[in-house]
């Protein structure tokens, strides 16, 4: 790694290494193939309180960095992908009460999805408006002391929890489009909510993904994050830059698995008398693999430092995601082709680290789209 670490970050890394070590590694398989809920990651995320990486400790999390974070997803997703997914819409959500909850929502919801107890995520996307957010049509409309949601969520991960971040529109004649709308904490547990379906992946494995229906579903006033309506867009915008980041750390590790795997199978497997890797071609791709990786890496950790510094980072984490989940997918096949045949089989972990690549390059904004946001903030950074 081309990065310089704190005594504090290598004893976390060294911590989260022996976790996934004992009590991962040796399920994955089972869990991937058998797409089985990883109910043992569950509890060994609580245990070590990875629900509260990002939550103050004054609000009873761990209060790491930005980059601590992604360091971590990275070990995380090296491991298998999924267990990254696990803590990002979740942290998604922590982060915005953190920013923009009243001082008594903070009290109230950080604590609870520090330990676990209030766990779950993002519900933004729906079926006719992924990355164009201001789009969406799920509606809130107040009642009395209480707001009814009506709606579709699509595509939402951690379907299985109790608690999200839902966007809904509460002034849908509101100009611009985005002004309209307002971000809520919701709990299940009362009518009108429902998971309708949960949506079969080739990657991704082990959590739900899952459509989410509402029906005049009740959410007192008091949800409403910040106290006050047309602030939901700013806010989940703001979030979303730390969930660019967590994509492209776990492109990192995704990357970095392949990468390992691959560099050392290039020097164990002989053809033609003499390793793979000493044939031009294989050793080209090693070299490209290796180049990007590190490349990766740093984009990475520059978007993580600038976010830390409070600086807005929505171009450094666009980059970031763009470059280093366009090299996951990339170089995954790649890996797969140094392997052969191995690589193909299931019974190695090559075709998983290819299977899991692409959600990297759709989710939290696809490079298409990002390549149309980097392109504004490059215009708007360098105007003549």
């Amino acid at each position: 790694m081309p990065i310089e670490l704190t005594d504090d970050q290598r004893q976390i890394l060294d911590t989260i290494r022996r976790f996934l070590e004992k009590d991962i590694k040796p399920h994955v398989s089972r869990w991937d193939h058998n797409d089985e809920y990883p109910t043992e990651a569950l509890e060994g995320f609580k245990k070590l309180g990875l629900f509260g990486a990002t939550i103050p400790a004054e609000y009873g999390g761990l209060g790491w960095d930005t980059e601590t974070y992604a360091l971590v997803v990275m070990e995380l997703a090296g491991c298998w992908m999924t267990l990254s997914s696990m803590l990002n819409t979740q942290l998604m959500m922590a982060h915005s009460v953190k920013n923009f909850g009243t001082p008594e929502q903070k009290k109230k919801w950080l604590p609870k999805i520090a330990t676990g107890e209030m766990r779950g995520g993002l519900a933004l996307s729906e079926a006719h408006g992924g990355s164009d957010a201001a789009a969406i049509r799920t509606r809130a409309t107040k009642k009395g002391d209480v707001y009814l949601v009506n709606g579709t969520k699509m595509w939402i991960t951690n379907s299985d929890g109790n608690a999200f971040f839902l966007l809904a529109k509460t002034n849908p004649d509101a100009k611009p489009q985005h002004a309209g709308i307002s971000g809520f904490i919701i709990e299940k547990g009362h009518p009108g909510f429902r998971v309708s379906k949960n949506i079969p992946k080739i990657g991704l494995r082990g959590i739900p993904t899952s459509e989410l229906v509402f029906e005049d579903f009740p959410v007192p006033a008091g949800n409403l994050l910040g106290g006050e309506e047309g602030k939901g867009f700013f806010q989940v915008m703001n979030g979303l830059e730390l969930g660019r980041i967590n994509v492209a750390a776990r492109s990192v590790g995704v990357l970095r698995a392949a990468f390992e795997k691959s560099v050392k199978y290039a020097q164990e497997r002989v053809t033609f008398g003499k390793p793979i890797w000493e044939h031009q071609l294989v050793g080209g791709k090693l070299a490209d693999m290796g180049t990007d990786l590190e490349a990766s890496e740093l984009l990475v950790m520059n978007a993580a430092r600038k976010k830390d510094r409070g600086e807005r980072c929505d171009l450094e984490a666009s980059m970031a995601k763009l470059f280093a989940s366009e090299a996951c997918a990339r170089h995954s096949l790649e890996a797969m082709r140094i392997h052969g045949g191995y690589g193909f089989s299931e019974e190695f972990e090559i075709e998983r680290l290819y299977r899991d690549a692409p959600l990297m390059i759709i989710g939290e904004g696809p490079s298409e789209v990002l390549k149309v946001l980097i392109a504004k903030n490059l215009v708007k950074k360098h105007q003549i």
